[in-house]
Protein backbone atom coordinates (compact mmCIF):
# COMPACT_ATOMS: atom_id res chain seq x y z
CA UNK A 1 0.00 0.00 0.00
CA UNK A 2 1.38 3.63 -1.23
CA UNK A 3 -0.06 7.03 -0.61
CA UNK A 4 0.69 10.08 -3.23
CA UNK A 5 -0.19 13.40 -3.13
CA UNK A 6 -2.90 15.23 -6.38
CA UNK A 7 -1.95 18.11 -7.69
CA UNK A 8 -5.12 19.47 -5.91
CA UNK A 9 -3.55 18.57 -2.30
CA UNK A 10 -5.69 14.99 -2.04
CA UNK A 11 -4.53 12.20 -0.76
CA UNK A 12 -5.27 8.44 -1.99
CA UNK A 13 -3.79 5.33 -1.61
CA UNK A 14 -2.54 2.94 -4.25
CA UNK A 15 -3.57 -0.65 -2.62
CA UNK A 16 -1.87 -3.86 -4.08
CA UNK A 17 -4.46 -6.85 -3.87
CA UNK A 18 -2.78 -9.73 -5.18
CA UNK A 19 -5.82 -12.03 -5.69
CA UNK A 20 -7.32 -9.39 -7.86
CA UNK A 21 -3.93 -8.91 -9.84
CA UNK A 22 -3.72 -12.38 -10.79
CA UNK A 23 -7.01 -12.69 -11.79
CA UNK A 24 -6.33 -10.51 -14.21
CA UNK A 25 -3.41 -11.74 -15.42
CA UNK A 26 -5.24 -15.02 -15.98
CA UNK A 27 -7.81 -13.16 -17.57
CA UNK A 28 -5.77 -11.82 -20.46
CA UNK A 29 -3.66 -15.40 -20.99
CA UNK A 30 -6.71 -17.16 -22.05
CA UNK A 31 -6.81 -17.93 -25.28
CA UNK A 32 -9.09 -20.03 -27.35
CA UNK A 33 -7.81 -22.74 -29.23
CA UNK A 34 -8.64 -26.32 -29.78
CA UNK A 35 -6.04 -29.06 -29.15
CA UNK A 36 -6.50 -32.25 -31.08
CA UNK A 37 -4.94 -35.47 -29.64
CA UNK A 38 -4.58 -38.47 -31.84
CA UNK A 39 -2.73 -42.37 -31.53
CA UNK A 40 -3.04 -44.52 -34.75
CA UNK A 41 -1.01 -46.92 -36.46
CA UNK A 42 2.29 -45.93 -38.25
CA UNK A 43 1.71 -44.87 -42.06
CA UNK A 44 1.22 -42.50 -44.77
CA UNK A 45 -0.53 -39.23 -45.53
CA UNK A 46 -1.34 -38.95 -41.71
CA UNK A 47 -0.14 -35.64 -40.86
CA UNK A 48 -1.11 -34.36 -44.56
CA UNK A 49 -4.46 -35.45 -44.19
CA UNK A 50 -5.15 -34.23 -40.45
CA UNK A 51 -3.66 -30.54 -41.94
CA UNK A 52 -5.17 -30.58 -44.95
CA UNK A 53 -8.89 -31.14 -42.39
CA UNK A 54 -7.91 -28.18 -41.05
CA UNK A 55 -7.06 -26.20 -43.71
CA UNK A 56 -10.34 -26.47 -45.67
CA UNK A 57 -12.33 -25.45 -42.42
CA UNK A 58 -10.07 -22.35 -42.21
CA UNK A 59 -8.05 -23.59 -39.19
CA UNK A 60 -4.61 -21.50 -38.10
CA UNK A 61 -1.90 -24.23 -36.81
CA UNK A 62 -0.44 -23.03 -33.81
CA UNK A 63 1.53 -26.42 -32.70
CA UNK A 64 2.23 -29.53 -34.35
CA UNK A 65 4.37 -32.49 -32.40
CA UNK A 66 4.41 -36.03 -33.08
CA UNK A 67 6.11 -38.75 -32.11
CA UNK A 68 6.47 -42.65 -33.90
CA UNK A 69 6.94 -45.86 -31.65
CA UNK A 70 8.83 -47.80 -34.51
CA UNK A 71 8.41 -50.77 -32.68
CA UNK A 72 4.98 -50.78 -32.16
CA UNK A 73 4.33 -49.40 -35.22
CA UNK A 74 2.39 -45.98 -33.66
CA UNK A 75 1.74 -42.71 -34.02
CA UNK A 76 1.22 -40.17 -31.79
CA UNK A 77 -0.11 -36.68 -32.55
CA UNK A 78 -0.53 -33.42 -30.67
CA UNK A 79 -2.24 -30.71 -32.78
CA UNK A 80 -3.84 -27.16 -31.46
CA UNK A 81 -5.44 -24.28 -33.72
CA UNK A 82 -6.72 -21.20 -33.77
CA UNK A 83 -10.32 -21.20 -33.07
CA UNK A 84 -10.70 -17.67 -34.57
CA UNK A 85 -11.91 -18.11 -37.90
CA UNK A 86 -12.90 -21.46 -37.95
CA UNK A 87 -15.37 -22.72 -39.93
CA UNK A 88 -16.96 -25.84 -38.25
CA UNK A 89 -19.03 -25.75 -35.23
CA UNK A 90 -16.73 -27.17 -32.89
CA UNK A 91 -19.82 -29.48 -31.05
CA UNK A 92 -19.73 -30.75 -34.56
CA UNK A 93 -16.07 -31.68 -34.87
CA UNK A 94 -16.24 -35.55 -34.66
CA UNK A 95 -19.12 -35.59 -36.98
CA UNK A 96 -16.68 -34.18 -39.73
CA UNK A 97 -13.39 -36.09 -38.46
CA UNK A 98 -15.26 -39.12 -38.64
CA UNK A 99 -14.06 -39.99 -42.02
CA UNK A 100 -10.63 -39.36 -41.26
CA UNK A 101 -10.48 -40.77 -38.23
CA UNK A 102 -11.98 -43.64 -40.01
CA UNK A 103 -9.61 -44.24 -42.86
CA UNK A 104 -6.21 -44.26 -40.30
CA UNK A 105 -7.81 -46.08 -37.17
CA UNK A 106 -7.33 -43.31 -35.02
CA UNK A 107 -8.08 -42.97 -31.00
CA UNK A 108 -8.52 -39.28 -30.82
CA UNK A 109 -9.40 -36.72 -27.85
CA UNK A 110 -10.55 -33.45 -28.66
CA UNK A 111 -9.96 -30.36 -25.91
CA UNK A 112 -10.43 -26.87 -25.51
CA UNK A 113 -7.96 -24.55 -24.01
CA UNK A 114 -10.48 -22.43 -22.72
CA UNK A 115 -12.29 -24.98 -20.73
CA UNK A 116 -10.52 -25.31 -17.27
CA UNK A 117 -10.52 -28.64 -15.78
CA UNK A 118 -11.46 -28.82 -12.34
CA UNK A 119 -8.67 -30.20 -9.42
CA UNK A 120 -9.31 -31.32 -6.19
CA UNK A 121 -5.73 -31.53 -4.39
CA UNK A 122 -5.55 -34.08 -1.69
CA UNK A 123 -3.04 -33.53 1.06
CA UNK A 124 -2.24 -35.23 4.48
CA UNK A 125 0.90 -33.33 6.93
CA UNK A 126 3.22 -32.02 4.49
CA UNK A 127 2.56 -28.77 2.98
CA UNK A 128 5.58 -27.84 0.20
CA UNK A 129 3.90 -29.51 -2.62
CA UNK A 130 -0.04 -28.18 -1.73
CA UNK A 131 2.32 -24.54 -1.79
CA UNK A 132 3.79 -24.69 -4.63
CA UNK A 133 0.91 -25.57 -6.53
CA UNK A 134 -1.77 -22.97 -4.73
CA UNK A 135 0.94 -20.17 -5.76
CA UNK A 136 1.58 -21.60 -9.04
CA UNK A 137 -2.45 -21.44 -9.97
CA UNK A 138 -3.03 -18.25 -8.36
CA UNK A 139 -0.05 -16.71 -10.85
CA UNK A 140 -1.86 -17.97 -13.58
CA UNK A 141 0.94 -20.89 -14.34
CA UNK A 142 -1.67 -23.30 -14.03
CA UNK A 143 -4.40 -23.61 -16.40
CA UNK A 144 -7.17 -24.89 -14.06
CA UNK A 145 -9.33 -24.45 -11.58
CA UNK A 146 -8.37 -25.89 -7.64
CA UNK A 147 -12.28 -26.47 -6.68
CA UNK A 148 -11.03 -28.57 -3.00
CA UNK A 149 -8.67 -29.49 -0.67
CA UNK A 150 -9.09 -32.98 1.21
CA UNK A 151 -6.90 -34.07 3.90
CA UNK A 152 -6.82 -36.31 6.46
CA UNK A 153 -5.39 -33.76 8.79
CA UNK A 154 -6.12 -29.99 9.94
CA UNK A 155 -2.41 -29.09 9.71
CA UNK A 156 -2.89 -27.51 6.45
CA UNK A 157 -6.60 -25.70 6.66
CA UNK A 158 -5.18 -22.28 7.36
CA UNK A 159 -2.99 -22.63 3.82
CA UNK A 160 -6.21 -22.99 1.96
CA UNK A 161 -8.29 -20.87 3.46
CA UNK A 162 -5.61 -18.09 2.88
CA UNK A 163 -5.82 -18.84 -1.15
CA UNK A 164 -9.80 -19.29 -0.19
CA UNK A 165 -10.19 -22.92 -1.76
CA UNK A 166 -12.41 -24.86 0.54
CA UNK A 167 -11.06 -27.32 2.74
CA UNK A 168 -12.15 -30.82 3.84
CA UNK A 169 -10.85 -32.81 7.12
CA UNK A 170 -11.87 -36.51 6.46
CA UNK A 171 -10.28 -38.51 9.86
CA UNK A 172 -9.04 -41.55 8.40
CA UNK A 173 -8.42 -44.91 9.90
CA UNK A 174 -8.20 -48.74 8.52
CA UNK A 175 -11.58 -48.82 10.38
CA UNK A 176 -13.47 -46.13 8.57
CA UNK A 177 -11.38 -46.06 4.94
CA UNK A 178 -14.65 -47.11 2.90
CA UNK A 179 -16.45 -45.02 4.15
CA UNK A 180 -13.95 -41.87 4.04
CA UNK A 181 -13.60 -43.01 0.60
CA UNK A 182 -17.45 -42.78 -0.40
CA UNK A 183 -17.74 -39.05 1.47
CA UNK A 184 -14.26 -38.31 -0.93
CA UNK A 185 -15.82 -39.39 -4.24
CA UNK A 186 -19.71 -37.60 -3.52
CA UNK A 187 -17.35 -34.34 -2.70
CA UNK A 188 -15.19 -35.03 -6.36
CA UNK A 189 -18.49 -35.69 -8.07
CA UNK A 190 -20.54 -32.51 -6.37
CA UNK A 191 -17.89 -30.61 -7.59
CA UNK A 192 -17.26 -32.13 -11.03
CA UNK A 193 -14.13 -32.93 -10.45
CA UNK A 194 -11.61 -34.05 -13.54
CA UNK A 195 -8.32 -34.23 -11.94
CA UNK A 196 -7.30 -35.82 -8.68
CA UNK A 197 -4.09 -34.26 -7.62
CA UNK A 198 -2.37 -36.52 -4.92
CA UNK A 199 0.19 -33.70 -2.79
CA UNK A 200 2.26 -36.28 -0.29
CA UNK A 201 -1.18 -37.67 0.65
CA UNK A 202 -0.25 -40.28 2.77
CA UNK A 203 -2.59 -42.86 2.04
CA UNK A 204 -2.85 -45.71 -0.33
CA UNK A 205 -6.11 -45.43 -2.34
CA UNK A 206 -7.96 -48.19 -3.03
CA UNK A 207 -8.21 -50.53 -6.13
CA UNK A 208 -12.09 -49.61 -6.58
CA UNK A 209 -11.51 -45.46 -6.08
CA UNK A 210 -8.47 -45.93 -8.35
CA UNK A 211 -10.62 -47.38 -10.90
CA UNK A 212 -12.89 -44.93 -11.07
CA UNK A 213 -11.01 -42.34 -12.40
CA UNK A 214 -8.32 -44.27 -14.66
CA UNK A 215 -5.87 -41.46 -16.04
CA UNK A 216 -7.11 -38.90 -13.88
CA UNK A 217 -4.83 -39.48 -10.59
CA UNK A 218 -1.60 -37.60 -10.47
CA UNK A 219 0.68 -38.66 -7.53
CA UNK A 220 4.21 -37.59 -6.35
CA UNK A 221 6.68 -40.26 -5.38
CA UNK A 222 9.50 -38.85 -3.64
CA UNK A 223 11.97 -41.36 -5.34
CA UNK A 224 13.33 -41.95 -8.85
CA UNK A 225 10.97 -45.10 -9.70
CA UNK A 226 10.81 -47.93 -9.98
CA UNK A 227 13.74 -47.72 -7.23
CA UNK A 228 12.72 -47.52 -3.71
CA UNK A 229 9.34 -48.01 -4.20
CA UNK A 230 6.56 -48.06 -1.34
CA UNK A 231 7.30 -45.93 2.48
CA UNK A 232 10.14 -44.20 3.60
CA UNK A 233 12.36 -44.00 0.33
CA UNK A 234 14.89 -41.52 1.67
CA UNK A 235 15.91 -43.32 4.39
CA UNK A 236 16.60 -46.71 1.95
CA UNK A 237 18.39 -44.23 -0.42
CA UNK A 238 20.36 -43.38 2.39
CA UNK A 239 21.32 -46.40 3.74
CA UNK A 240 21.94 -47.76 0.23
CA UNK A 241 24.66 -44.83 -0.03
CA UNK A 242 23.09 -43.81 -3.49
CA UNK A 243 24.90 -40.44 -4.99
CA UNK A 244 21.50 -39.63 -6.81
CA UNK A 245 18.03 -39.71 -5.20
CA UNK A 246 15.07 -38.27 -7.01
CA UNK A 247 11.35 -37.42 -7.53
CA UNK A 248 8.38 -39.30 -9.89
CA UNK A 249 5.28 -38.00 -11.03
CA UNK A 250 2.92 -40.83 -12.29
CA UNK A 251 -0.27 -41.81 -13.42
CA UNK A 252 -2.26 -44.00 -10.41
CA UNK A 253 -3.09 -47.61 -11.13
CA UNK A 254 -4.22 -50.12 -8.58
CA UNK A 255 -0.60 -51.41 -8.42
CA UNK A 256 1.25 -49.30 -5.95
CA UNK A 257 3.67 -46.57 -7.63
CA UNK A 258 3.70 -48.93 -11.32
CA UNK A 259 1.09 -46.24 -12.96
CA UNK A 260 2.75 -44.66 -16.02
CA UNK A 261 5.55 -41.79 -15.54
CA UNK A 262 4.83 -38.41 -15.85
CA UNK A 263 7.92 -36.59 -15.04
CA UNK A 264 11.25 -37.46 -13.28
CA UNK A 265 14.03 -35.48 -11.44
CA UNK A 266 17.26 -35.74 -9.74
CA UNK A 267 19.71 -34.32 -7.38
CA UNK A 268 23.31 -35.26 -6.93
CA UNK A 269 23.98 -35.89 -2.86
CA UNK A 270 27.32 -36.76 -1.17
CA UNK A 271 28.61 -38.85 2.06
CA UNK A 272 28.51 -35.48 3.61
CA UNK A 273 24.77 -35.13 3.66
CA UNK A 274 22.63 -36.84 6.72
CA UNK A 275 19.55 -38.05 6.09
CA UNK A 276 17.70 -34.80 7.18
CA UNK A 277 19.85 -32.99 4.21
CA UNK A 278 18.43 -35.94 1.42
CA UNK A 279 14.84 -34.86 2.69
CA UNK A 280 15.31 -31.71 2.42
CA UNK A 281 16.25 -32.12 -0.94
CA UNK A 282 14.44 -34.21 -2.25
CA UNK A 283 11.46 -31.98 -0.94
CA UNK A 284 12.60 -29.28 -3.83
CA UNK A 285 12.40 -32.01 -6.41
CA UNK A 286 8.71 -33.47 -5.41
CA UNK A 287 7.18 -29.61 -5.68
CA UNK A 288 8.89 -29.06 -9.15
CA UNK A 289 8.53 -32.64 -10.98
CA UNK A 290 4.98 -32.50 -9.34
CA UNK A 291 3.87 -29.12 -10.77
CA UNK A 292 5.12 -29.56 -14.55
CA UNK A 293 2.95 -32.87 -14.51
CA UNK A 294 -0.04 -31.49 -13.03
CA UNK A 295 0.63 -28.60 -15.99
CA UNK A 296 1.08 -30.60 -18.61
CA UNK A 297 -1.65 -32.80 -17.90
CA UNK A 298 -4.49 -29.74 -17.39
CA UNK A 299 -2.88 -28.14 -20.86
CA UNK A 300 -3.75 -31.27 -22.88
CA UNK A 301 0.25 -32.51 -23.69
CA UNK A 302 0.39 -36.20 -22.68
CA UNK A 303 -0.81 -39.10 -24.27
CA UNK A 304 -0.38 -42.56 -22.75
CA UNK A 305 0.81 -45.90 -24.17
CA UNK A 306 1.72 -49.15 -23.38
CA UNK A 307 2.22 -47.71 -19.53
CA UNK A 308 4.45 -45.22 -20.88
CA UNK A 309 3.46 -41.46 -21.75
CA UNK A 310 4.31 -38.99 -24.68
CA UNK A 311 4.98 -35.43 -23.21
CA UNK A 312 4.68 -33.23 -26.10
CA UNK A 313 6.30 -29.49 -26.18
Amino acid sequence: MSARETPAGCRFELVYHPTLFFREIQTAAVKSTAILLISCPDQKGLVAAIADFLYRHNGNILHADQHQDSELGLFLMRIEWDLSGFSLDIARFGAHFAAVADRFQMAWRLALSNQRPRVVIFVSKYDHCLIDLLYRHQSGELACDISLIISNHEENRRLAEFYGVPYHYLPLAKENKAEVEQTQQTLLAQHGIDLIVLARYMQVLSAEFTAGYPQRIINIHHSFLPAFLGAKPYHRAFERGVKLIGATSHYVTEILDDGPIIEQDVIRISHRDALEDLIHKGRDLEKIVLSRAVRWHVENRILLYANKTVIFD
